[in-house]
């Protein structure tokens, strides 16, 4: 399929600005991580500025997972594929020392299979909070994982002289915190049935949360999850622009029905 020239121009501006904020994601994580692990010296006066660098860094490290979620449906870079696949494998080598050949299927299979057997994101037949947390922590890590990131924390400490409470503390914690918000915002509250039925056979929800709070909380994918599903070519940083769009959309049909 030939790509118009307004539809190139689109795709290189949401190239540059995927890569652009991948980049702030990835950099501020690095900086975090690096001076928590290797040069963190520990004091009365320094713990009140870890705890919020641990909560930022959980933070950064749910975008690392959510860069190479965009990456995995050629949302970061729509007009480059070899980059999407090289950014989004670094962005989950540096979160949890995840696959990116291994998520990728499976994610498009959330998409495929959405809310029903089939679905790897979904409950295995166990509803409560508890059974859908197992189901999404089997899907997503691996004994490969735990040796790989057991690996790297022996180099830390072995070789480059690392306390393991740092590594702890700021890589270990900010990842579990990072799961949390990814399981709860990212797929349990917007897959549970509720009393109000889904919308369409996307069988998803959106939060009803403010576009700041849907930021804080799993990079949009909270607030604006059923418009990921609608859109899932869209970038996180777009999605709120699919609402209004959708949302005007649907002012300008009950303008036009009103009339006839």
């Amino acid at each position: 399929m030939s790509v118009t020239a307004p539809q190139s121009a689109a795709m290189r501006r949401q190239t540059r600005i995927g890569v652009a904020l991948a980049g702030v994601i990835v950099a501020a994580w690095l900086a975090i991580h690096i001076t928590g692990i290797f040069f963190w010296r520990w004091g009365v006066d320094t713990i009140a500025l870890a705890i919020v660098l641990v909560v930022l860094q959980t933070w950064l490290s749910t975008g690392l997972f959510i860069v190479a979620h965009d990456a995995m449906h050629g949302a970061l870079a729509p007009d480059h594929p070899q980059l999407n696949r090289v950014i989004g494998a670094t962005c989950l080598s540096l979160y949890a020392c995840l696959s990116y050949a291994a998520l990728l299927p499976r994610h498009h299979l959330h998409h495929k299979e959405t809310g029903r057997a089939g679905d790897p994101d979904f409950h295995g037949g166990d509803p409560s909070l508890r059974g859908w947390f197992l189901q999404f922590f089997k899907t997503y890590y691996s004994h490969g994982q735990i040796i790989r990131i057991t690996v790297v924390a022996l180099l830390y400490i072995l070789l480059l002289g690392a306390p393991l409470g740092n590594i702890v503390i700021f890589w270990a914690l900010p990842a579990l915190g990072a799961v949390a918000q990814l399981f709860v915002f990212g797929t349990w509250l917007p897959h549970r049935e509720r009393e109000v039925p889904f919308a369409d056979a996307h069988r998803a929800h959106s939060i009803d949360v403010g576009p700041l709070l849907s930021l804080l909380t799993c990079f949009h994918f909270g607030g604006y999850h059923h418009e990921h599903h609608l859109s899932p070519g869209t970038p996180w940083w777009g999605l709120p622009a699919v609402r209004r769009a959708h949302t005007g959309r649907a002012a300008d049909h009950r303008g036009v029905e009103d009339h006839v």
